[in-house]
């Protein structure tokens, strides 16, 4: 079966986000962000030197991937999307493009991907990794200082480090580490059944299709959804949180955009949700979807031949919140 066909017929996954962010649970020096708690950095904003102490501090001692990826089958997932980096610019893997990394700049020191995809080949589940390809507040090169329009932080790019946006050249943070960190991933961690890019502003079409060529390259069936920019992808990731009652292909007319209903050339989709109103742990967050809410939309979003990916944000300990997992045991199919 080829992932297209598997893709289709998965219709239920699991995704983590977790990272440095987690430490900070949505807060920093006695201030809430705003929403999204992997935001922080960015919300408060918070200069890359204050920000890379709490790689110094990251132990995780309860982080246990096969607790995290049993979960996942218990609460019958059938793949599994890991951040193997986020717009902070921290990788969750041992990268030799780039030392600031779970590996060489924590005192954990061990690869989380690496750790992830082993569980999901012992039991049984598919195992997909988001990547920030776009933006990265950590490099001064790193992409989004083209778009001036809201978002969840003080701007895409990090203008508090590097405000002189004149000289950014985000061809640099792309040869540099983009591509690098993506090989990186393609060849270390065993078969993908998908990479999840993110948020495309800055990224030009020449760079979306060489990355797609990479991905085809070292594997040919690893799927790429649409936040890859555009168009060069194989399905289509929804907006966050977007649960649509009604849904016909032919009316998607914007394959470029980065949220709202697109056209697949496979035919597949996939809505990316939260249990809460964060994708990162944010310790103060109680606003729990129900099993029941759960249970109706991942019925919904089937009905339409739209995939549910349904997130977890665990702490900076390593757990998987009580309630989360309460919540997805009760809301299995």
């Amino acid at each position: 079966m080829d992932n297209a066909q598997w893709f289709k017929e998965a219709k239920y996954g699991m995704m983590a986000h977790w990272g440095l962010y987690s430490l900070l649970g949505g807060e920093y020096k006695g201030r809430h962000v705003k929403d999204y708690a992997e935001w922080i950095g960015s919300f408060m904003p918070v200069p890359n030197s204050e920000y890379e102490q709490l790689a110094k501090i990251f132990d995780p001692v309860y982080f246990n991937a096969d607790e995290w990826i049993r979960l996942a089958r218990d609460a019958g997932m059938k793949y599994f999307v890991f951040t193997s980096k986020h717009h902070d610019g921290f990788a969750m893997f041992k990268s030799y493009a780039d030392k600031y990394n779970v590996v060489d700049f924590s005192p954990f020191g061990r690869d989380v991907v690496g750790e992830l995809a082993e569980s999901c080949y012992k039991y049984g589940l598919k195992f997909g990794l988001y990547y920030s390809q776009e933006l990265d507040w950590h490099h001064p090169h790193g992409g989004g200082y083209t778009n001036l329009t809201g978002c969840s932080g003080t701007s895409w790019d990090n203008n508090w480090d590097f405000p002189d946006r004149s000289k950014k050249d985000f061809s640099i943070c792309f040869e540099e580490k983009i591509k690098p960190q993506v090989k990186e991933i393609l060849t270390c961690y065993g078969e993908l059944c998908l990479i999840w890019f993110d948020v495309p502003h800055t990224i030009t079409p020449e760079q979306s299709l060489e990355l797609n060529h990479l991905v085809k390259e070292y594997q040919p069936d690893c799927l790429i959804n649409s936040r890859i920019g555009n168009g060069a992808y194989d399905y289509v990731s929804l907006g966050d949180n977007e649960y649509p009652e009604s849904f016909r292909e032919d009316e998607n007319t914007d394959p470029n955009a980065i949220h709202g209903f697109k056209f697949s050339p496979k035919g597949l989709y996939e809505t990316a949700g939260t249990l809460n109103s964060s994708w990162g742990f944010k310790y103060y967050d109680n606003n729990w979807i129900s099993p029941e809410e759960i249970r109706r939309r991942r019925e919904k979003l089937n009905s339409l031949g739209i995939n549910y990916l349904l997130n977890v944000g665990p702490d900076g300990l390593g757990r998987i919140p009580a309630e989360s997992a309460k919540i997805l045991l009760e809301a299995k199919p």
